[in-house]
């Protein structure tokens, strides 16, 4: 069956239509405001009860409309959800295949939160969508190679031939990254924009000479051309020390506004992280129930003991997002203490290569770190 357009495992680095968001809020009727200025923090810590406020004061729970596309490294918001972590907000969990709907329907108020890959931000910027990045949630530990077909040499080889790899994604970002530190400069190579399964396929058929792929299909693509060859890997220094590839955590800017229910929200997310490190095999059974994946699938992605170090990605804790945020003492088990900062900009310098951007932009203008703040201050 074909992988549907966003269907894939990390870092997915979706190649996203930027028409998307213009012609969904169009359809709305609405025009994106430009991105608002952060919050100032609260002065004092809020109480847990204090969301309920923010929904007339019932005992009811405030609602919170959560998506998704079905990749384990998002899961953790399924076991949120059955666990019932955080009582104060009932999350409405969706599966959306294509995140740039999920970023259109959060820019018209339908769409609270949404977990996708990290690049967004400067687009977002750019575009003037409502929609800001509130916490990175994990990097790829491995998951991501870069593999040469049959009879290509090295990056030298590969000038003026087709790479596959998912165009204004981050596999876009780390194919031209990998090249220009192997002598060749990033638009001397053709990329075709391919999902895995189609990208597979060009690799196995000689169509293309290179292309990123994640696992399964960069394992498929060594099974079907023993003679292929990986010459990167996430795992090497670099893309450790940068944490360029990975995951996040998105907000729109009126669930923004609801600081405590934001701040909840935020909360259970870590908390299924946390069960899922005390309890890693009934916290996989839980995410493959909700993407109806093998449990083996999941453990192929996230890990099987809990560690975060044992699977393809590497599942931030809240104390480790905290200190790659830069609002916890300590460092990260990648980059460095305050990472968002250089992510943002080798994000944004990328994609004023590519085009995709026009300028650079002041990280405020696609991070809000006021809810992992707020979460921090109410002693959490």
């Amino acid at each position: 069956m074909k992988t549907p357009p966003i269907l894939q495992p990390l870092v997915r680095g979706t190649g996203f239509p930027l028409i998307a968001v213009a012609l969904f809020l169009a359809a709305c009727g609405e025009k994106p405001p430009a991105p608002e200025a952060e919050a100032q923090p609260a002065e004092e810590a809020p109480s847990e009860a204090s969301a309920l406020a923010e929904t007339g004061g019932n005992s009811a729970p405030a609602p919170v409309k959560v998506s998704l596309f079905s990749w384990p490294g998002y899961g953790f918001w399924f076991i949120a959800k059955e666990k019932n972590l955080v009582p104060e907000i009932a999350l409405d969990i969706q599966i959306i295949e294509d995140p740039y709907e999920s970023f259109g329907q959060m820019a018209a108020g339908q769409l609270d939160v949404t977990s996708s890959t990290v690049e967004y931000g400067p687009i977002a910027a750019e575009e003037g969508v409502p929609v800001k990045l509130v916490a990175y949630t994990n990097p790829s530990y491995g998951t991501d190679k870069i593999i040469l077909a049959p009879g290509v040499g090295g990056a030298a080889d590969l000038v003026g031939k087709e790479v596959a790899v998912l165009e204004g994604g981050l596999t876009q970002i780390y194919m031209g990254i990998w090249l220009e530190k192997n002598g060749v400069a990033f638009d001397q190579v053709k990329y075709t924009n391919l999902i895995m399964d189609d990208a597979v396929a060009a690799m196995v058929s000689g169509k293309v000479a290179a292309g990123e792929f994640w696992e399964p299909f960069g394992s498929n693509v060594l099974k079907a051309l023993p003679e292929a060859k990986v010459v990167d890997t996430s795992k090497s220094d670099y893309f450790k020390e940068t944490a360029l590839l990975g995951d996040g955590m998105y907000m729109s800017g009126s669930f923004l506004e609801k600081k405590d229910v934001a701040r909840l929200t935020m909360k259970a997310y870590f908390e299924a992280v946390k069960f899922w490190e005390a309890n890693p095999a009934e916290g996989n059974k839980i995410i493959a129930d909700g993407l109806k994946f093998s449990v083996e699938d999941v453990e192929l992605v996230i890990g099987k003991d809990g560690s975060s170090g044992d699977g393809g990605i590497y599942p931030f804790n809240w104390t480790e997002a905290a200190q790659f945020m830069g609002l916890a003492e300590g460092e990260p088990p990648f980059g460095k203490n305050g990472q968002i900062a250089d992510h943002w900009k080798l994000t944004n310098d990328w994609w004023i290569k590519f085009g995709v951007v026009k300028k650079s932009y002041p990280m405020e203008a696609g991070v809000a770190i006021e809810p992992m703040k707020l979460l921090k201050e109410s002693g959490y």
